[in-house]
């Protein structure tokens, strides 16, 4: 049995049935996802060219190969452990219950952050076999990441998703109120991002040290986040889309850094 999250003890065989069954989920997750929106998709300038809407592909054919990718994923991770198999199948949640709520309601976004946060926490839970309060702080942090990230996406593509009747914005509209909400959460993102320096988190820490460089990092994304809301601008949007990738990617090399530098 794993003691440790550590791939270099894990196995190298454990990181990759990891990354292509979770390669064969989100797969699965985009190819359902065309097959429902597929009408909708050929109206908005960002989607019309994907295989489905643009006729590439037929409808048949993708939902085919999406099956067998949920298949071929689920049977995957389940060879690492079920907890890691269970999860990866409720990713599948994105397009069941997420992609026919965004013509209906911005609580879209709430739901399908959901199975967003998973893939963050899956690495916690194939290596260990646990879902315990580590696996659930990293789910919150990128369960709190989704909504700055999407609705910036949402803001400066606001036009090209009313086309498809796609509701992203929390107040339907690029406003102060929906600008307001993106500083809220971004500030939830980094205060979910410190909880491991608190030592309330079993083996998830990192040190005051790292803490400090988290915060840091964490302003950054804050500074962006307040400048939408005094400029309200796609270009400030889109600024704070990629802002917010960055921080994502640079908070879990920063992690890991601070386990083996420690």
């Amino acid at each position: 049995m794993l003691g440790v999250v550590d791939f270099h003890d894990a196995g190298w065989m454990i990181l990759f049935k990891l990354a292509v069954g979770g390669y064969c989920m989100v797969g699965a997750s985009n190819a359902f996802n065309q097959v429902i929106e597929k009408d909708l998709d050929a109206l908005m300038d960002r989607t019309k060219n994907r295989p489905v809407p643009s006729g590439r592909m037929t409808s048949k054919t993708a939902l085919a190969i999406a099956i067998v990718l949920t298949i071929i994923g689920i049977v995957i991770l389940y060879t690492i452990n079920p907890k890691t198999a269970m999860f990866g199948a409720i990713s599948i949640l994105y397009t069941s219950v997420y992609t026919p709520l965004k013509t209906v309601t911005p609580l879209a976004v709430f739901v399908g952050a959901f199975p967003g946060a998973i893939p963050f926490m899956l690495g916690w839970v194939a290596a260990t076999g646990n879902f315990g309060i580590e696996a659930g702080t990293l789910f919150l942090i990128q369960f709190f990441w989704q909504f700055p990230h999407f609705w910036a996406i949402g803001w400066f593509l606001y036009e090209d998703y009313e086309k498809g009747g796609f509701f992203m914005l929390p107040s339907g509209k690029k406003d102060k109120s929906t600008a307001l909400q993106i500083i809220l959460y971004t500030v939830w993102v980094i205060l979910a991002s410190l909880i491991p320096v608190l030592g309330f988190t079993g083996r998830l820490y990192i040190t005051p040290i790292t803490a400090g460089i988290v915060l840091l990092l964490g302003l950054w994304m804050l500074f962006y986040a307040v400048r939408l809301y005094q400029l309200r601008t796609a270009k400030a949007a889109r600024t704070l889309m990629l802002v917010s990738v960055s921080y994502i990617t640079l908070l879990q090399i920063i992690y890991i850094l601070d386990k083996y530098l420690r």
